[in-house]
Order: C-alpha cells, then structure tokens, then sequence
C-alpha cells in the first residue's frame, strides 16, 4: 500500500453521485505489506441488492470495514448525500449465554440512535418477528430469529444502506427462506440498498441484482446471469462450482 495518506471521503459529504449512492474507486487494502484488495472500482445504484462472492481469504469482509471507515484504505469511497447505513457483522462480539433479552438489545440500540419505541417495533415488523420474540433470552431464540433480531437491530435509525455480512451462516432452511424474505421486502417496498455477502449462489442468483465476485487477482462485477456461470465460477474458485438455478423469483 502507498505511504501517503490515503484519500477518503466520509459518508454523507458527497454532494451527488447521480443514480448511485455509492462509488469506489481505486480501493486498495494491505495488512502488514499483504495487499488484500488490489485497484478495486465499482459503483452500487440506488436501491440496487449488491451480493459479495468469492473464496475465503479474498477480501470480503475487509471489503464491508473499508466502505464502513472500520479500516485505513488507499482509494476513494463516496457515499451519497445523507446516506445512513446499517451493518449486520458476520459475528456479533456478544456471548449468547448472557442473560440479556432481545427487548434489551433493542433498547440498547434506541438510546443511542435517539429512537422512539416505535421505530423498534416497525423494525421488527419489517423483518416479520412478533413483539413476543423481544421477551426471549438471545441464546433460546432461534438462528434464524436471533439474524433477523440483528436485522431489526441495524434498521433502527431508519438506513438507506444495509450491509449483511453472510447473515445466513449458521441458520437452518425455513430461517434463511424467512430472513431471505425479509431482506426481499426491504428492498422492493422500501428500497433500501443491501449489499450482501453469501457463499449460497442460489439466494445470490435469486435475490441480487448485482454480483461483485472478488478473486484474489481480480474482480468481476455484473448481472448473476452474467457471473455466476460454469466457467467463471471455476476460475475463480478452482474448482468446478454448481448450483440449481430459479428464475421463479423477481428481483
């Protein structure tokens, strides 16, 4: 990585971006002089369901900490005016074992966000959990439950952007069909952004409008039909890569 300062832009003080809300270019990463992205440039329009792919170690994570301002970068990330963001980790740096109950979690998150009780409530309606849920210890609830809490969690502040990072991992089938949902809903009825990092190339054809598929040398960016076909993906990750596709569901 260069050793000059790196050029950055904090979130909201871009003045227009057009029909994106956000533009990267030249994004560059190094830890300890191991470069972990390299010269990366895309742009996520307004509304639009990013999803992130591509084999572990390739910089996904430290892709959503550079575009957050988690981690220093080369390059630029330009956000669009005003734009708020919620973020959902791949791991929640809490013990579940603790005795804190979802409507503890919550409350946490409205006093610093300066929110009303309404806006909790609204949250989890977005994501289709009953007030009841908020009444359990985190460690009984459910994966899919406790995942779409922290969705709930992070719609708090009312974001134009949320950035999911694998938040299926661990969950079973009828909990990853149910947060999938939620996150479909979110985007058509309130058009928020999402951009989405998923090693499930079923939900990522289903759900994205845009795949970034990030190799170690190099980036693709475009329509799931475009990316996820046969031969990229096995360039990508050396290995031959398959998966069913459905073109029932709209995106």
């Amino acid at each position: 990585m260069p050793n000059e300062v790196p050029e950055r832009q904090i979130p909201g003080q871009e003045a227009t971006l057009g029909g994106s809300i956000l533009e990267v270019n030249h994004l560059t990463v190094a830890f300890d002089h191991t470069v972990v992205l390299a010269d990366l440039s895309f742009t996520v329009a307004r509304g639009a369901s990013l999803a992130v792919i591509g084999p572990n170690g390739a910089g996904k994570t430290v892709l959503f900490r550079a575009l957050i301002g988690a981690i220093p970068f080369a390059g630029t990330i330009r956000w669009a005016l005003g734009t708020r963001f919620g973020y959902v980790p791949q791991k929640l740096d809490i013990e579940r074992d603790l005795p804190i109950t979802g409507r503890d979690l919550l409350r946490a998150k409205l006093t610093v966000a300066r929110a009303r009780k309404e806006d909790a409530l609204r949250a989890l309606e977005r994501v289709g959990l009953p007030e009841e849920v908020l009444a359990k210890p985190i460690g009984t609830m459910s994966g899919g439950q406790f995942q779409r809490l922290l969705v709930a969690f992070a719609l708090i502040g009312k974001p134009d952007v949320l950035l999911l990072d694998e938040p299926a991992a661990g969950v079973d089938a009828p909990g990853q069909e149910a947060l999938n949902s939620a996150l479909r809903r979110l985007r058509q009825a309130d058009a928020i952004t999402t951009l989405l990092i998923s090693h499930d190339l079923s939900v990522v054809y289903q759900y994205a409008s845009t795949v970034l598929c990030l190799a170690r040398q190099r980036a693709y960016l475009g329509t799931p039909q475009a990316v996820l076909t046969p031969e990229r993906l096995s360039e990508v990750y050396g290995t031959p890569i398959s998966f069913h596709l459905h073109d029932d569901h709209g995106r």
